[in-house]
Order: C-alpha cells, then sequence, then structure tokens
C-alpha cells in the first residue's frame, strides 16, 4: 500500500535537506502497516506538533493501537520543523501518513489531538500542507473529515472555523463511533452538512461548531451561543470511559528512531484525580475517578517491555500515589523490574505521608530526581487554590529520598495566582532552600534543587475561568523577585517564558473573532509557538493590533459569575453552578487572606 512515488521524492528531494530525517520516514518497530483496500477505513492521528513531542505521548498511542485493533488503518502524522515545510512546499510535495506515505486529503478521517493551546497554528500548518481546505465551510463530500479532541480542546472556539468534530471527553469510546458512522455514510449521497448532523444529533457529545453561533453583546461579551438546528442540544457532553479497566492497554507501543521527549513505556494506571485544586483543568474534566488492577498494569507493563526493549516504565495519572493500590503496585513492579535493570518512574507524586515511603518501595537500582508539585508555599495559599499539602512530608520524603540515593529535586510553582503576596515568592525560595539544607543534613553534601515557576493562566471549567491573568509588568517583576532572593548555590530558579504565557492567556479564553488573528498570525509565518527557537511573539502582538482584537479583553479582565462564557455550551460533570460557587469561595477566602496581611 505504500505511495513509493512520494516516498522516493520524499527522500530524493527533502530528506537531504533537513535536520533529523528519520523522523519523516516511519517504518519504526511496532509500527501498523496495511493494505488500504482491506480495512474497514482509513483513519491518521495527527499531532499538532513536532514528532518528538507527540510520539511520548501515551494518548496517541492509545488511540493508535486502539483503530488498528478495530479493523480500520490508523497512521500517524506529526508537525514538521519549519525546514521540511519549507522544502515541501518548494518541491510542490503534500504531507502525508508515516505508515504508507500516503496524502492527509486521501484518508477518511484526520483526528487531532489537542494538548495545548500553543499548538493551534500547527493544526493550520498541517492541514494546508496536507492539501485539506483550512476552512470547514470549504470543504466537500471528498475530504476528510477533520476531527478534534483532548485537553487542548475543552475551549474550542478558536478552532471552530476550521475542525468540521469535536470529539469531547473521553476519545477511547468516542472517536471509533465517529469513524464507524462516517464511513457508514460513505456514498450515501449525503451532503457533508448532512453527514455531519447526523453525528451531532445522535452523540451528546459530538460538537460540530457550524451548527452553533455565538450572539454578542453592544459591549463585546457573549449573550448566548445558540444552536441553528432544532435537533441539537443547547450543551454538550462528555463522553466517559467507565470501566478504565476494560480498556485495552497499548502493549505494542510504536518505538522511534529518534530521540523523543519521553524514551520510555508509559502505562496509564489511574484516569480522574480525587482532589479539587481550583486552578487545575484536568481533574475537572478527567472525571470521574476510574483506575486499572495492580495486575492489570503488571501484565500490561511486562509485555510492553518484551514489545519494546525499554529500560525505564512510567506509571502515568494525574496524581500517582493517590492510586488506592499504590504502596501494592510500586512494591511490585519494583520486585518484576529491578531485576531486568528497568527503572520504575513515578511522575505527578502527591505531597503526603505516602511521599516517605516511596523510596524504600523502590527497590535499589538507577535514581533519577524527585519531582514534585507543591504549587505554592505557604499554608493559606494552599487554602485558597484548594491544594492542602503539609510541608513536614515533604521534607520527610525528600529526607529518605536522599538517605536512599536521591541527589536531585525539581519543585514545580505558580507565579502569578489570584491574591498573590511578595511573602507568597519567598516561600518558594525558602522552601527550595531547605531541602537543599535536608540533603546537606542527611548526606553531608548540599542537594541539587531546582524551582520551575510557571505564570498562571486561568483555564476553562476552572472555578478560576472568571480571574483576570496577570500583566506581563508584574510576571517580570515576580521572576526578578525570585532570582533576587536566592542565596544558596545548589538551588535554582527556573521561570517560563511571560511572552508565551501571555500568548496563552487568549488562546485559552478567546472566542471565534480571535480565530481570525490566529489564522492571519499563521499566514504571517508563527509556526511551533511552544517552541522557544521559532517563537515570534512581536509577530503575534502586532497582528492582534492589526486586526484590531483587544488582548486585555480576554485574557486579563476579570469576568463576572454571570457573564456567559465562549465555552459554556460544553458541559462538565459537576456543572457550571459547581465552578461559580468555588470561585465564590475562593473570594471570601481572597478577602480573609488580605485582611490578615
Amino acid at each position: 500500500m505504500l505511495n513509493q512515488e512520494l516516498k522516493d521524492a520524499v527522500v530524493a528531494r527533502v530528506l537531504s535537506k533537513v535536520r533529523t530525517p528519520g523522523q519523516y520516514v516511519g517504518g519504526e518497530l511496532n509500527s501498523v502497516v496495511k493494505n488500504h483496500a482491506e480495512v474497514l477505513g482509513t483513519v491518521c492521528m495527527a499531532f499538532p506538533d513536532t514528532y518528538a513531542l507527540g510520539m511520548s505521548h501515551h494518548g496517541l498511542q492509545v488511540l493508535y493501537s486502539l483503530m488498528n485493533d478495530r479493523g480500520w488503518a490508523c497512521e500517524r502524522v506529526f508537525t514538521p520543523l519549519p525546514d521540511f515545510e519549507t522544502a515541501m512546499r518548494a518541491e510542490g510535495l503534500p504531507l502525508y501518513s508515516l505508515e504508507t506515505f500516503t496524502p492527509l486529503s486521501q484518508f477518511d478521517v484526520i483526528g487531532f489531538s489537542l494538548q495545548y493551546e500553543i499548538s493551534y497554528t500547527n493544526v493550520l500548518t498541517m492541514l494546508d500542507l496536507g492539501r485539506i481546505p483550512l476552512h470547514a465551510e470549504d470543504r466537500t463530500a471528498d475530504d476528510p473529515l477533520i476531527v478534534a479532541g483532548g485537553p487542548g480542546g475543552q475551549n474550542p472556539e478558536l478552532l471552530a472555523p476550521y475542525i468540521d468534530l469535536f470529539v469531547m471527553g473521553d476519545g477511547e469510546p468516542s472517536l471509533p463511533i465517529v469513524c464507524d458512522m462516517w464511513r457508514e455514510m460513505k456514498g450515501s449521497g449525503l451532503s457533508r452538512e448532512e453527514k455531519l448532523a447526523k453525528i451531532a444529533a445522535a452523540q451528546p457529545w459530538a460538537y460540530v461548531p457550524r451548527f452553533y453561533t455565538p450572539i454578542y453583546n453592544e459591549d463585546g461579551t457573549i449573550l448566548e451561543i445558540r444552536p441553528t438546528r432544532d435537533d441539537l442540544p443547547a450543551g454538550i457532553r462528555p463522553c466517559v470511559i467507565q470501566d478504565l479497566e476494560g480498556s485495552p492497554l497499548p502493549t505494542k507501543p510504536v518505538v522511534p528512531f529518534v530521540e523523543t521527549a519521553h524514551d520510555r513505556i508509559a502505562i496509564e494506571i489511574m484516569r480522574g484525580c480525587p482532589w479539587q485544586c481550583r486552578f487545575c483543568q484536568s481533574t475537572v474534566i478527567k472525571r470521574p475517578l476510574r483506575y486499572r488492577t495492580v495486575e492489570t498494569i503488571v501484565e500490561a507493563a511486562l509485555e510492553s517491555y518484551r514489545n519494546t526493549g525499554y529500560d525505564e516504565i512510567s506509571l502515568l495519572s494525574l496524581s500517582t500515589s493517590d492510586y488506592p493500590d499504590f504502596e501494592r503496585l510500586v512494591t511490585r513492579m519494583s520486585e518484576v523490574f529491578t531485576p531486568l535493570g528497568v527503572k520504575i518512574s513515578l511522575p505527578s507524586l502527591r505531597i503526603t505521608e505516602t511521599l516517605k515511603k516511596i523510596p524504600a518501595l523502590l527497590q535499589e537500582g538507577r535514581r533519577s530526581g524527585l519531582t514534585l508539585a507543591p504549587e505554592v508555599a505557604r499554608d493559606d495559599m494552599r487554602t485558597q487554590i484548594r491544594k492542602p499539602i503539609d510541608n513536614k512530608d515533604l521534607y520527610e520524603g525528600a529526607a529518605e529520598a536522599f538517605r536512599r540515593g536521591w541527589r536531585k529535586v525539581k519543585l514545580y510553582f505558580m507565579c502569578g495566582l489570584p491574591g498573590e503576596r511578595p511573602a507568597d515568592l519567598d516561600g518558594i525560595i525558602e522552601m527550595a532552600e531547605t531541602i537543599a539544607r535536608i540533603g546537606k543534613d542527611v548526606t553531608g553534601r548540599y542537594a541539587d534543587v531546582t524551582a520551575s515557576v510557571s505564570n498562571f493562566v486561568p483555564k476553562p471549567h476552572t472555578p478560576y475561568q472568571w480571574n483576570g491573568m496577570k500583566p506581563r509588568e508584574y510576571f517580570h517583576w515576580a521572576h526578578k523577585y525570585l532570582k533576587s532572593r536566592v542565596r544558596m548555590r545548589s538551588v535554582t530558579v527556573k521561570c517560563h517564558d511571560i511572552e508565551r504565557s501571555m500568548l496563552e492567556g487568549i488562546l485559552t479564553r478567546g472566542d471565534r473573532r480571535v480565530a481570525a488573528v490566529m489564522e492571519e498570525a499563521w499566514r504571517r509565518g508563527a509556526r511551533l509557538d511552544a517552541w522557544t527557537e521559532y517563537f515570534d511573539p512581536k509577530l503575534w502582538w502586532q497582528t492582534f493590533e492589526d486586526l484590531g482584537v483587544d488582548v486585555p479583553f480576554y485574557s486579563q479582565r476579570e469576568r463576572p459569575v454571570q457573564e456567559v462564557l465562549a465555552w459554556d455550551h460544553i458541559h462538565i460533570k459537576y456543572g457550571r453552578d459547581y465552578l461559580a460557587k468555588e470561585q465564590n469561595r475562593s473570594v471570601v477566602q481572597l478577602e480573609a487572606m488580605a485582611g490578615a496581611v
């Protein structure tokens, strides 16, 4: 089924002109190649960022395995680096799938996995280079169905002009349904719009933007988002897997040829989070809490190891140490994999009493750094963000890790949260330096501690969705202040890029009026904005100015709770009333904090 002519052209005329050509040739271990004439349909999983990031994403491997096991030909495509895009355009060649070099325009379905809003322009690059009409309204019956889902699509309005159908919620049950319905209507004589309407009417989690129209007030706020058809609901509800244990894990993940962000096996042990941090979108959109059994996890990990040869296994969830049988799981994984020379990685550890037990649960082996996310350092701010942790647990856990061979600690914090004070920033440095000194007390040598500080961006579907984002001047001050407070050489403060955070602030809470700016910025050359070497903030701010879009209106304005938000028609499990109640409680707590200073 290989499109040999296109492959030969790429190899002969493009690959010698680009860096890391191995990411564009396919053929990796465990990749699946099928004859398109012998399958139910063809779907290409599109990750709107580089191969190095996309091949590290567990969800892509899950859907790839799932659709190939269902009798479809499921293939992959990633955003090319600018040198590859330029060379392909110069040679007049289309973007293609890695498995068969099939141009994107020849697939039945293209499925975009949206992980973060900064990747939106990459979607446009892939559609255009794949020779698919950019705007959904310009596509004909012969064009692929363009589907999108994932955490980066929780406010779908910026991509509304370009995506045919958004899948809200879990992709494992919903993507096969969409693909099968689209395939069954092939050759039916129905128009593209009629096909989309049938899916939208049948599935409460299928959002087709062309069937919903925003109505604006005179002041620019939204009056309502109105369905244009009587057979469609006013609100979209997420698709939810009730039985995660029954949802198969990919045990033959594709093994990349080139270095990627995470070269390891990933096993999702639990979906959802028992905590309700006010800043966190994931804990809201991934409810309810579901988990797999220890036996299923260990078995899948062992089979994946045999099929790949990786020497590291990562146990994934929003809060890994909250897995209900955590100690038995880690002990069992360590017993099975330490003799094989395989390291067990535990990201997303919650700071509880369990933390000090973890080093003892893992048998002796290679030690990497301990990564933890306190987010803030003072107790009253923890109450405000609803992340109740105890510094005693953090310090005891770090001490035990140092005793058992760990030497580095990375701490994740946020700055710019509602009600933040200089004392909160002081607390970040105090916590980092305290851990460094604990290392000295335990081992005789100060521990290397990195405090990674992100700039808070209020997200849709969180209690903070009505809050304004701090202006760039505040973040410049806060970053300078933090670095000026460091007194120990073994402590490093790393702050996220401010301009990228400011862009994220409008992309995450914008509406369809901002889509025109995004498209124009892309046409002016915006590419791979998550990458420092490609991100051009001046291009973006000039485009906003030229098109007359008020950035602070979207990102920095405090919004009343009663205001209709661009994503209000996308419902969550607990509903908008829950978020409003939490926001109102937050306001009361902020007033108490201010009064105590």
